[in-house]
């Protein structure tokens, strides 16, 4: 078995776990059976009695899944302990709290419903190590497990934890200053008919808020259509018809969060960064007097944070690698523009809730809104642009290309920035230029767009 080449075969696992359409390779019954026996192998590394936690968002293809992960698991002799919907923050705490070896996330985030994917917690509530990704990825295309079959009384049982969406309840309230209440608040929340659709208004009208629910409504196929952080749109609409507070649109994990001030106006997770960070260094609790983002932070964020003598530290794309650079560097807080926030204080990934929660709090404490609050952060211009080519040569290699973007990156100076990379997933170069004048920052997009596909287009 050990000596099958599989140096052409496909990487199952991404940045962010597997995904793919459900149904189809590799988000099949069949590999996902095969999935759920080399999780529960990795796991067994001491003599008890294992268990790994299953939750997941509300998908059609969710059901199917969930059978053949809870197959492959209890086939090799671990227990399973399924939640049913819950965000992906939520299945990170209980892995946790509840001692279980491991937690799995069925969820495609903030894809459409015709997609799935699968995640991997291990015991410390933290994404899976990227060689223990690689071992399962290994166990999973060479079968590499099938002779280890055990049967009679050492078959894994499977049990329904009734009370999961409770403990993951109380634990967002924990997060939040047990001094201050939402009282007179008005929030609209916006579940993207995801995981979070009942735990995310529960937990605001608990702590005093009257909260407006949309996106609530699951029914397996409208998981993110028109809704959620990804389309804020009607959210932003209803605060400012409502004269809410303020507008908390989650996505389909609800491990990130897009927040909507009383003017309808977005706040993204740079600008949530930026005032927390300045209110944490305010209270003397921003350990190593800094934060983590990544490279696609808008400049206005490290801007507003270099004011303040708070530095910035940038990784690739992706939270796990923001969680990796928190822990290493200890960091209590990181996040994405995209509406990933990270407190290390209190979990171990991003957390929708959590953030909105955060956000709540300081405006209790400072008596400020939303949109006062943003202040402390001036976006500036930027501009996205793909490029499809033909092929990947190193950028280094392409001296017309590189021309061009150190004459760009010398005019824009400290005020501006220019970042171009590949994309991950596609035969895509992704331009992004940020600059203090819109014109310029198109105009500057263009001229690098225009030497690459004169290059490699």
């Amino acid at each position: 078995m050990g000596d099958k080449d599989t140096t052409n075969r496909p990487r199952l696992f991404g940045t962010d776990g597997i995904r793919g359409t459900a149904n189809v390779e590799p988000m099949t019954s069949e590999t996902v059976v095969l999935l759920g026996r080399a999780i529960a192998h990795v796991v067994k590394r001491h003599p008890h009695r294992h268990k790994i936690i299953i939750g997941k968002d509300t998908r059609l293809s969710g059901y199917m899944l969930e059978s053949a992960l809870t197959s492959g698991i209890c086939s090799m002799g671990v227990d399973v302990l399924l939640v049913g919907p819950l965000p992906t923050p939520g299945i990170a705490f209980l892995t946790r709290s509840m001692r279980a070896d491991a937690g799995v996330v069925i969820s495609a985030s903030h894809n459409p419903f015709q997609d799935n994917g699968i995640k991997f917690f291990a015991s410390n509530g933290f994404k899976l190590a990227d060689e223990l990704e690689r071992e399962i990825e290994h166990l999973v295309q060479e079968d590499a497990i099938a002779h280890l079959r055990p049967t009679a009384g050492e078959v894994g049982k499977a049990f329904r934890i009734d009370d999961a969406l409770g403990r993951y309840n109380v634990f967002l309230k924990s997060t939040f200053p047990k001094h201050l209440t939402l009282d007179g608040l008005t929030i609209v929340v916006d579940g993207a008919h995801g995981a979070a659709y009942r735990v995310g208004p529960e937990v605001l009208e608990e702590l005093g808020a009257k909260v407006i629910a949309i996106g609530v409504d699951p029914d397996g196929e409208n998981i993110n259509r028109d809704c959620g952080a990804l389309h804020p749109q009607q959210l932003a609409a209803r605060v400012k018809a409502e004269g809410a507070t303020l507008g908390v649109a989650l996505d389909g994990d609800a491990d990130r969060v897009i927040l909507v001030d009383e003017h309808g106006e977005l706040v993204d997770g740079d600008a949530v960064l930026a005032m927390i960070a300045i209110d944490l260094q305010r209270a003397g609790r921003l350990t190593n007097g800094g934060i983590v983002a990544t490279v696609m932070s808008n400049l206005g964020l490290e801007l507003a944070l270099r004011e303040r003598a708070i530095k910035l530290v940038r990784v690739q794309v992706g939270d796990r690698y923001v969680v990796e650079e928190m822990v290493r560097g200890g960091f209590v807080l990181g996040g994405e523009q995209s509406g990933h926030v990270v407190f290390l204080e209190h979990g171990t990934t991003g957390d929708g809730l959590v953030t909105a929660l955060a956000v709540l709090a300081l405006m209790a404490e400072s008596g400020k809104s939303l949109s006062e609050l943003r202040r402390v952060m001036h976006r500036l211009p930027q501009r996205l642009v793909n490029v499809r080519v033909r092929e990947r040569r190193a950028l280094a290699q392409l001296p017309d290309v590189q021309q061009v973007v150190d004459r760009i990156t010398r005019e824009l100076g400290q005020r501006g920035r220019v970042l171009v990379r590949y994309s991950g997933t596609e035969p895509l170069v992704r331009i992004m230029v940020e600059g203090e004048q819109p014109g310029d920052v198109e105009r500057y997009c263009e001229e690098i767009a225009a030497a690459l596909r004169e290059s490699v287009g």
